[in-house]
């Protein structure tokens, strides 16, 4: 959790407070500092995005090309995925594979 001056706008830091001794809020660069009396935090749960297929959709993956290739996952004895490549790294190094199984709609790639 990140907290600004209000004066400065720059960042605070916690320090203890040469008076007290007691914990307090304090901006770098300019005068204000603030007593921390009471336990302080905050809480936040962000919601996921939902993330679409490459092609569009689940249909879509019918007309996309297809290999013969054991699934990733152990639950499953698909033997077809469609795949699609992309160049994530440097020129130099081979392109990444990504697969979709056409049996369980697992997901995996290969370098």
């Amino acid at each position: 959790m990140l907290l600004f001056c209000p004066q400065c706008s720059n960042i605070l830091t916690v320090s203890p407070s040469p008076d007290t001794g007691r914990n307090r809020f304090e901006c770098r660069t300019c005068p204000y500092s603030h007593t921390i009396d009471k336990r302080w935090y905050q809480r936040r749960e962000f919601k996921e995005k939902e993330r679409e297929h490459i092609f569009g959709g689940k249909e879509q993956w019918d007309n996309a090309d297809k290999v013969n290739v054991q699934c990733n996952s152990s639950a499953c004895s698909g033997r077809e995925a469609a795949f699609y490549q992309v160049q994530i790294r440097s020129a130099d190094e081979p392109m990444t594979s990504f697969f979709h199984c056409m049996k369980c709609d697992c997901e995996w790639r290969e370098n």
